[in-house]
């Protein structure tokens, strides 16, 4: 069998598994978020933290909530790294550095989790467990709370009410993302995957000595790590280490485990909305970004192009043989049109148009599917921006779910829109202006413009993956990227709960014969057609400075 069909079955064995998981799982999302009643378990949770879950929240309450739950957290996890070396379970290591700190206390609060060490060299069993693990539960159900009180600001009318933010956090957590992970991490075991709480040791023999390693609870973290879109390995080589992601198996299991909630969450969308049509289309536009992007990237890395990656079948570099070119492709598109962030392969090593393809796929805002919760709330805001568009072009007032897209709501619209891309473009402008971050570039030329270029794209979008060229460990980029992965995540949060409130104090507005039909395929159409330009337009020229201009010259 040929890599090529190999790769085409393992994007078919994904999409059917997906398919399986959408209705019930969605169903059952909606479900949670719906329901009245509370668990035994999530009631001590509220008392324990003086919540009342049943009072409704109004958009600047529940952003307070978003807010307040956040920067605690910020402030435990940065504490807990910078006492590290006091603590039982810290395997020797030292104290994190300030900047380092508050550069991964920032990113891991924020879904992000970029790393700038060596999770292995640097962090022990009480930081990676108590600290970053707990992120990586939180701050996912933090993006689906959000994405929730936008879906009700669509379905409730005459009340600015959104929910109650900690009920919906608390929620995500217990019923959604702990059963699925507890689940994960069997399987991950059952595939090779350690997990333990032992110490450093050496093993096998090598050239000049032995090597060391130390273990940990790997396979829970690794599940939380795909199924909450975080991506902050255990291990610096992240999924490519065969401790954290040992067959090719295991390696299709994470990929589901990435996909199955931003896609399950458009069922639950249609659930709560009332119109289920509604979600599919949502749910096509997303899937037809997806399998564009994965048929583009696996054509672009097996393309052979001089005789080196002919000899290899393809472009090898960089890419673990165990999942050879279509593995590392669909993880890649995966984890970069979502907010994971998790790498079994080094990105910087994929051809120029390659490494294109994942820096584009943040830069779409990471909406197809998108992280769990941030994937949903940032495509229902292109869906409003898609409408209005629609609107000018017919000279009509737009709508969308019976809610009338005024100035308001369209100037929110294109505050979300606007505050990443100008984060990612002034950082980066700053960084290659200014003599001292060019330093830490690997590569001169084009592929090192690509690095820093990634870098704030990644911060700024969440998402947390790197080009692994560029030497990121210095004050200046804890510093930026770590103020550009909390502006990124709670900017954008500010805009969305805004707009919720809004639309959940307008009445519903009747549909009529012009009124623009958002269920049909003309429209995911057109939906599709607006996010590639708004990203055309925004990008292309920074695009061409860096991976067009180094793909087109090998």
């Amino acid at each position: 069998m040929s890599p090529e069909i190999a790769g085409v079955l393992q994007l078919l064995a994904l999409t059917a598994a997906l398919a399986l998981a959408y209705r019930p799982l969605g169903d059952y999302m909606a479900r949670v978020y719906s329901s009245e009643k509370h668990w035994k378990p999530e009631k001590w949770i509220y008392k324990a933290i003086g919540a009342d879950p049943s009072t409704q929240m109004r958009w600047p309450a529940y952003l307070r909530g978003v807010l307040a739950f956040s920067a605690v957290g910020v402030v435990f996890l940065y504490g807990l790294q910078r006492l590290q070396g006091s603590l039982p379970g810290s395997l020797g290591f030292a104290s994190i550095d300030p900047d380092q700190a508050f550069n991964t206390a920032a990113s891991f609060v924020a879904n992000t989790n970029w790393q700038s060490y060596y999770g292995e060299q640097a962090m022990g069993h009480v930081v990676q467990t108590g600290g970053l693990a707990v992120q990586n539960f939180v701050s996912a159900a933090v993006g689906m709370a959000v994405a929730v009180a936008l879906v009700r600001g669509f379905a409730r009318s005459r009340t600015g009410e959104l929910g109650n933010f900690w009920s919906d956090l608390v929620r995500g957590t217990v019923r959604i993302l702990l059963p699925i992970a507890v689940v994960g991490a069997l399987v991950l075991v059952a595939c090779g995957a350690i997990q333990n709480f032992a110490g450093i040791h050496e093993v096998g023999q090598f050239t000049g000595g032995t090597q060391q390693w130390n273990g940990g609870a790997v396979a829970s973290q690794e599940a939380i790590k795909e199924l909450g879109t975080n991506g902050g390995g255990y291990f610096n080589a992240n999924s490519a280490h065969p401790f954290e992601n040992p067959t090719p198996l295991s390696n299709l299991f994470e990929v589901f485990l990435i996909l199955v909630i931003p896609f399950a969450l458009t069922r639950a969308f249609g659930r709560m909305v009332g119109n289920l049509r509604q979600g599919y289309a949502i749910l096509a536009t997303m899937g037809i970004i997806w399998v564009a992007f994965t048929g583009l990237m696996m054509w672009t890395e097996f393309a052979h192009h001089g005789p080196a990656l002919q000899a290899a079948g393809g472009a090898m570099e960089g890419k673990e043989t165990r999942f050879g070119i279509a593995g590392s492709s669909i993880f890649a598109v995966a984890t970069t049109l979502t907010s994971t962030g998790a790498v079994n392969s080094f990105h910087s090593s994929y051809t120029g148009l390659g490494g294109g393809i994942t820096l584009l796929g943040m830069q779409l805002g990471e909406i197809a599917p998108g992280g769990v919760g941030s994937g949903l709330y940032g495509m229902l805001i292109m869906a409003i921006i898609a409408v209005f568009i629609a609107g000018l072009m017919v000279g009509r007032t737009p709508e969308y779910l019976g809610k009338k897209i005024g100035t308001r709501e369209i100037k929110l619209a294109a505050c979300y829109i606007l505050i990443t891309p100008a984060l990612v473009l002034c950082f980066t402008a700053a960084a290659m202006a200014l003599p001292t971050p060019g330093n830490s570039m690997s590569n001169p030329g084009a592929h090192g413009f690509s690095e820093i270029l990634y870098a704030y794209t990644s911060g700024a979008n969440n998402n947390g993956s790197a080009f692994a060229g560029l030497s990121a460990d210095t004050q200046w980029f804890n510093s930026t990227i770590g103020i550009a992965m909390l502006l990124g995540r709670f900017l954008p949060i500010v805009f969305v709960l805004a707009l919720a409130g809004s639309l959940a104090e307008q009445r519903p507005v009747p549909a009529t014969a012009g009124t623009l039909r958002t269920d049909k395929p003309l429209y995911a159409g057109l939906l599709v057609g607006t996010i590639v330009i708004i990203t055309g337009l925004t990008y292309f020229p920074a695009l061409a400075l860096g991976p067009l201009a180094e793909g087109l010259a090998s």
